[in-house]
């Protein structure tokens, strides 16, 4: 997994399901304390549930602690600087949108997903939700046609528009709408900074290096440093609808590799997830 490089998915088997367990576990944890959302709790509140949740099953470390965005903070309203994404004293209310986002480390493998509620009923929320569905096929079935990076955002972006939505991930730290993610070595100590590993940002700030080298990015952006093909490896991938102060959106990890074969090549690490199983009509 060095340098966020896969080989054939015979070789993956074993890391997958490391990470896909991982995953698993955040979802489980998203879950759970969404069940326990009542009105009156804090996004403070939620973020440290979601922390306490994952650090009783063993999480020791984090490629960035958890979040909770309440009302129209879910579609970054206002949003102009980084300190703005932190968890606030914003009150969860009766048919208030909510985003839960977590990105744990454990056993060494690492997950970063989002996961979209609302407490009590929300028509829009409920539509926006719906919506994603499209842009999950369209990133993948794009990424198969080893289409470049900045041409995909693009691509998902106008789908946004297509359907009466702002792009939110547009908001995010250089625009990104994914980034790759690593296995990392466990330590008995594991520091952060504002927020974010220190081991993951290493494996971060290594693969920008090595891709700078060699034309390609570890983060998925509108911008011209993501016009290449899809890099092997595994991408935390997040798009983010809005509208009118209500957001939406999934993050999950999407596989890819230097297969020839197009099933092979790219292919979304779990579809037993919460998302997937709604639009399946399942949840």
């Amino acid at each position: 997994m060095a340098g966020g490089g896969l080989a054939t998915r015979r070789e993956l088997d074993a890391d997958l399901r490391g990470f896909r367990e991982v995953q698993r576990l955040s979802y489980a944890c998203a879950e759970a304390v969404a069940a326990q959302l009542r009105p009156g709790v804090t996004e403070r509140e939620a973020a440290r549930m979601q922390r306490d949740w994952l650090r009783e099953r063993g999480v020791r470390d984090w490629f960035h602690l958890p979040f909770a965005w309440f009302g129209d903070r879910t579609a970054f309203t206002g949003f102009r600087i980084p300190l703005q994404f932190f968890p606030t004293n914003r009150v969860l209310e009766p048919g208030m949108p909510f985003i839960l986002d977590m990105a744990p480390v454990h056993k060494g493998y690492t997950a970063d997903i989002g996961y979209s509620g609302c407490l009590g009923l929300n028509p829009v929320h409920d539509r926006l939700l719906a919506d994603l569905e499209a842009h999950r096929e369209l990133i993948l079935r794009e990424v198969r046609e080893r289409r470049p990076l900045r041409e995909i955002y693009q691509d998902v972006e106008r789908l946004m528009v297509r359907q009466g939505y702002a792009n939110r991930h547009r908001a995010y730290p250089f625009g990104v709408i994914a980034h790759l993610v690593h296995r990392t070595p466990e330590r008995r100590w594991s520091p952060q900074l504002f927020g974010f590993g220190v081991q993951s940002l290493k494996g971060l700030a290594s693969d920008a290096l090595h891709g700078h080298r060699e034309g390609w990015s570890p983060l998925w952006s509108p911008y011209r440093f993501s016009d290449h093909p899809p890099h092997p490896g595994l991408w935390a991938v997040e798009p983010h609808l809005g509208f009118r102060g209500t957001g939406a959106k999934f993050e999950e990890l999407l596989v890819v590799t230097d297969s020839r074969d197009p099933q092979e090549s790219a292919f979304w690490l779990d579809d037993d997830l919460p998302h997937v199983r709604r639009w399946q009509g399942l949840s």
